[in-house]
């Protein structure tokens, strides 16, 4: 536990001196979300029908936007293959950027969330099923997307890339937390899909910073 909270309180001073890689993801939740209101109309009902989907898939793409964080700087400055001949476990430290990621892409994007649906006329009966759900779905996305990460190591391009290795593997995590909203709105009880959504990151959290493990020791072999 020491190894991972030194490792996610270095990445998170990185994150804070580096403050225009943590903002855009943000940026772009709020632009994003603010162009469909102007092109789909101001229509209340049809913003309201559509918003769950639309807040799902934003964070979705804001939290990929961010991928290339986890790993990518610290491989270009050796940093993480120190950490890998270190005698501390190599999952430590995948699982330690993984979260480290998610507190500064995930949580803010959860804290905008209700801001961005404010826009969308989002019923308030939503808001629990809507938070909830994201506090479950994006850690997911962040373990999930550390795979992805470790996965393009050392190769061109490696932005597109790794879009196309996680966008199939985060299809689940989007259907269910869209779907936990949906049942609220429709005043059906959105506990089993978010209980879905609970499995889907404990099993991210059990097996994301292994296969990342594994990917950063491929790319320096």
């Amino acid at each position: 536990m020491g190894v991972i909270g030194a490792i996610i309180r270095r990445d998170l001073r990185l994150a804070l001196r580096q403050g225009v890689d943590v903002t855009l993801a943000l940026a772009f939740f709020l632009i994003a979300a603010s162009l469909f209101p102007l092109g789909v109309g101001p229509t209340p009902e049809l913003l309201t029908r559509i918003s769950p989907g639309i807040i799902w898939v934003l964070a979705l793409l804001a939290v990929m936007l961010s991928l290339d964080r986890i790993f990518q700087a610290d491989y270009d400055d050796g940093s993480l293959e120190l950490m890998a001949l270190s005698p501390q476990p190599l999952i430590l430290v995948a699982a330690a950027k993984s979260i480290a990621h998610w507190i500064t892409t995930g949580l803010p994007l959860v804290a905008l969330a209700p801001v961005i649906a404010l826009l969308f006329n989002f019923p308030i009966e939503g808001y629990g099923a809507l938070i909830l759900g994201l506090l479950l779905g994006t850690p997911a996305l962040s373990f999930i997307g550390g795979i992805g990460a470790a996965l393009v190591l050392g190769a061109r391009r490696a932005g597109p890339l790794t879009a196309l290795l996680v966008l199939p593997l985060y299809i689940p995590v989007l259907i269910f937390g869209v779907s936990a909203v949906d049942a609220a709105l429709n005043q059906i009880d959105p506990t089993p899909h978010l209980l879905i959504l609970a499995a889907l990151l404990a099993g991210s959290l059990a097996l994301g910073p292994v296969a990342a493990a594994a990917a950063i020791r491929a790319s320096f072999r």
